[in-house]
């Protein structure tokens, strides 16, 4: 027998007073509630009721029991009625891990709206580019860039990987405009470097493809230096279109090269919010992922045009 279940029907013939009323208010039969008492006793090694007539009263350890088992009860069915109301509600602590450019760029200057939405959610923010095995670490929310394999975590696109080649206007002073891809091999090109990326840009245009070596006297595996120096006037970048769209929206950019399709490697390098399947789609973890699918839906629409070097 489920002890808890013996020990419900027993709360519930104290409570109603007789086998009877207790059947009849479980919708059960009186004999399979009496059975359900005496099982629960035998279990014990105590009676816990004594027989009447009409009703049933409690023993000395009939009465412990029920108010120790009344306490059970209702802690148990309180604490089923806190988690339902939490699953239904975005509340609690939620982990993320964000690609640094992304979340410098894109995602956390929006955290406060998200907070603002869901005052019961609090959001512990990790800024990071390798990726790490989600459950082990306990994180809710990963935003990666590139190639997807492990089939253990559910991915949503947030943007596609759409890229632009571009530097400041004192860079484009000083320097020319390149016209075509070749006229790259005569500017400071700042090159991303790091797993897969080589010192080639490929350009793509209708049935043209184009790969450019380049090269310049500034690397690094961090795409907020390579931001930092294009915006110093140091060389070109290829960048991804949300990293440096508040850039070229307000000048400090401007893009090149605008009729071909650029990239720095072969793999995909779209950007994607993950979580694990196993740890299943939360309410917190689906408002998060559904904030940010709409941050970046957002940030395409108001994305427009690239500014052009004059």
């Amino acid at each position: 027998m489920d002890e808890l279940s013996g020990m419900r029907v027993f709360v519930q013939v104290v409570e109603e007073g007789s086998f009877s009323a207790a059947a009849r208010r479980i919708n059960a039969s009186v004999s399979s509630v009496a059975r359900q008492v005496k099982t629960l006793e035998d279990a014990l090694g105590a009676p816990l009721l004594t027989k009447t007539t009409r009703q049933q009263g409690l023993t000395d350890a009939g009465r412990m029991f029920f108010e120790r088992a009344k306490a059970i009860l209702d802690d148990l069915d309180r604490a089923k009625r806190d988690v339902s109301s939490f699953q239904s509600a975005v509340k609690g602590s939620l982990r993320v891990y964000l690609r640094t450019s992304a979340g410098d760029e894109v995602i956390v200057p929006a955290l406060p709206e998200f907070l603002q939405r869901h005052p019961e959610l609090e959001i512990d923010v990790t800024l990071a580019d390798e990726r790490v095995d989600l459950v082990t670490h306990g994180i809710d929310v990963a935003v990666w860039l590139g190639r997807l394999e492990d089939s253990g975590i559910v991915a949503r696109k947030l943007s596609p990987s759409r890229r632009v080649v571009c530097g400041s206007p004192a860079y484009f002073r000083r320097h020319g405009v390149p016209e075509k891809p070749a006229d790259l091999s005569r500017h400071n090109c700042l090159v991303y470097k790091a797993n897969r990326y080589v010192g080639t840009w490929r350009f793509t245009r209708g049935e043209e493809n184009v790969e450019v070596p380049v090269s310049g006297n500034l690397q690094s595996a961090s795409s907020r230096v390579l931001l930092a120096s294009a915006l110093a006037g140091l060389g070109l970048m290829v960048g991804q279109k949300w990293m440096v769209q508040s850039a070229l929206g307000s000048g400090r950019l401007v893009s090149v090269l605008d009729g071909y399709e650029v990239s720095p490697t072969d793999d995909d390098t779209a950007l994607y919010a993950v979580y694990s399947r196993n740890r299943g789609l939360s309410p917190k973890v689906r408002a998060f992922v559904d904030f940010l699918v709409e941050l970046f839906r957002e940030r395409e629409r108001q994305g427009g045009e690239a500014a052009q070097p004059g």
